[in-house]
C-alpha cells in the first residue's frame, strides 16, 4: 500500500512534470495542492499543513539554529537567481550605486527571506554595504511574515519598522516614503494569482522605480563568475514524523525531483535543437558540456550552502553558521 502525504509545491519548469501527475513516487501517493511559494511557507511555519512541501532555505537554517526539528529537507534546489539583479530604486532617489544605499529608506516583504539575505550578501561583500547601513520596512507584519512563524527579531543595530496594513512597499515607492526596495513580492504573483502575505500592486507606474542595476545581464554573470553557483532560495521538506516511519521516503522523493528536472533540461534541448545547428543557442550549442544552473544534491552545493549558512550567521538571523547534516535526510547527504 502507498504511503499518501499532502504536498504543496508552487509552479516551475523543474517542478511541473511532478505536479502535471507526469512523474510520480514509487511507494508514495502524492495529494497535491499547487500554491505560491510565500504562501506554502506561512502555512507551514505557521500550522504545519502538509506533509512534504517547498520551503524557503533561510528559514529552514533558522528553524535548526532554534532547535526546531519538525521538518527534514531534501536537496532539491529547484528556484535559483541572482537576487541582488531585482533590487529596485526610485526614481529620483539619487540611487546611482549600491554603495548610495547607506542610510536610505529600504522595502523588503520579510527581512529573513533567503532572496534579501543573498542581496544583502551581495551588498556586504562586493559593494561594502551593511545591513545596519540602510532603515528597513517590512511589509509583512508578524501574523502573516515567514519571520513570525520562526521567531525573527531584528538583528542587533539593523532598524526595522513595520509597513501599516494600509501602505504597501509599491504606495511607498511611488509617494517616495521608500528610497528602494531590495525584494519586490506584488500580491498578484504567478497567472495573476493572489498571495494571502503580500499587498505590494503587480505593476508599478514606469516613473516610479528602475533597476538598482541597469545592465542586469551584466551583473550576474559578473556575480556568477566570482560564485561559480546560481544563488538557490527554496528547497523541500518533509515532515521528520514520516521520515521516522518512513525513512525509504527521503530518496523516492529525490529521485522523482530529479526526474522532474531531467524531463524539462530534455526539453529545452529539444527546443534549442535547430537554434543550436545555427549555432544560435550559445553554451547549449558550442559543442562543450551543456550548463548545470540547477543542480540538485549535497556535492555540487557545497560551496552554495557553505555560503548561505555563513551568510546566515553573518547577518544575525541564526547564531552560528548551520551544516547540511543538520537539516537534511541523512540518505541524501553523499549525493
Amino acid at each position: 500500500m502507498n504511503v499518501p502525504l499532502t504536498f504543496a509545491m508552487s509552479r516551475n519548469p523543474r517542478t511541473e512534470a511532478i505536479l502535471d501527475g507526469r512523474v510520480t513516487t514509487p511507494g508514495i501517493d502524492l495529494y497535491t495542492s499547487e500554491l505560491q511559494a510565500p504562501d506554502i511557507f506561512w502555512r507551514q511555519l505557521r500550522f504545519a499543513e502538509f506533509d512534504v512541501s517547498e520551503m524557503s532555505l533561510s528559514s529552514l537554517l533558522m528553524l535548526i539554529d532554534r532547535g526546531r526539528t519538525e521538518w527534514t529537507a531534501i536537496p532539491v534546489f529547484h528556484d535559483r537567481r541572482f537576487f541582488h539583479s531585482f533590487a529596485m530604486v526610485r526614481q529620483g532617489a539619487g540611487i546611482e550605486a549600491p554603495q548610495d544605499l547607506r542610510g536610505r529608506a529600504v522595502g523588503v516583504p520579510d527581512y529573513q527571506q533567503t532572496a534579501a539575505l543573498w542581496t544583502r550578501a551581495a551588498l556586504m561583500h562586493d559593494f561594502g554595504v551593511q545591513p545596519q547601513d540602510m532603515v528597513w520596512h517590512m511589509e509583512r507584519g508578524p501574523a502573516l511574515s515567514h519571520g513570525g512563524g520562526v521567531g525573527f527579531e531584528p538583528p542587533a543595530g539593523v532598524e526595522l519598522h513595520y509597513i501599516p496594513e494600509a501602505q504597501s512597499i509599491g504606495s511607498m515607492l511611488i509617494d517616495g516614503q521608500l528610497d528602494a526596495a531590495i525584494v519586490y513580492e506584488p500580491a498578484l504573483l504567478l497567472n495573476d494569482e493572489p498571495t494571502t502575505v503580500d499587498r505590494s500592486p503587480a505593476h508599478l507606474p514606469e516613473d516610479a522605480a528602475t533597476w538598482l542595476f541597469p545592465d542586469r545581464a551584466a551583473e550576474c554573470q559578473r556575480l556568477h563568475a566570482r560564485l561559480g553557483y546560481v544563488p538557490a532560495n527554496h528547497c523541500v521538506v518533509i515532515r521528520t514524523s514520516v521520515l521516522e516511519q518512513h525513512p525509504w521516503v527521503a530518496l523516492n522523493l529525490y529521485e522523482a525531483f530529479e526526474e522532474s528536472k531531467r524531463r524539462n533540461e530534455e526539453a529545452v534541448r529539444g527546443a534549442l535543437s535547430l537554434y543550436a545547428q545555427l549555432g544560435a543557442a550559445g553554451a547549449y550549442g558550442d559543442g562543450g558540456p551543456e550548463p548545470q544552473l540547477y543542480p540538485y544534491g549535497v556535492r555540487q552545493n557545497k560551496d552554495l550552502l557553505a555560503a548561505i549558512a555563513q551568510h546566515s550567521a553573518e547577518q544575525g538571523l541564526t547564531s552560528r553558521p548551520i551544516q547540511p547534516s543538520e537539516f537534511l535526510a541523512p540518505s541524501t547527504l553523499d549525493l
